[in-house]
């Protein structure tokens, strides 16, 4: 048996000045309660991610990243021929994710150290 009751779509309502508002929350404003609520600052959001400690994922990545724009100036800017370029790029994706991972170890490291240090005095004093 075929619907008789459509479901009511909601459309984009245009205003004196010809501005259309899109679809979504058009009532009332949020209470800066609300508004923080939900995410927290960028700031705050931004050192929570820094606290992560690193993966081997992220170094992958990076290494690709560096291997990919490495292959694409060797053969497009020097001219040098593919085969020899995705060799040397081997090798150096060997070498690059292992370094890329003790960098960001060390980094991370030094970050939880600062921020205990520099912590600790401000508290007791």
């Amino acid at each position: 048996m075929a619907r008789t009751k459509t479901k009511r779509q909601t459309k984009h309502r245009g205003n004196a000045a010809g501005v259309v508002e899109t679809r979504g929350r058009t009532g009332r404003k949020l209470s800066e309660d609300e508004r923080k609520g939900k995410r927290g600052s960028a700031k705050g959001l931004r050192q929570d991610r820094f606290d992560q400690p690193p993966t081997w994922r992220s170094s992958i990545n990076r290494s690709m990243v560096a291997i990919v724009l490495f292959v694409a100036v060797m053969v497009l800017f020097f001219k040098q021929s593919a085969t020899s370029t995705v060799a040397i790029a081997v090798l150096l994706f060997v070498i690059y994710v292992p370094m890329s991972y003790s960098l960001d170890m060390w980094l991370h490291k030094r970050r939880l150290a600062k921020k205990a240090a520099g912590s600790d005095p401000k508290g007791g004093a």
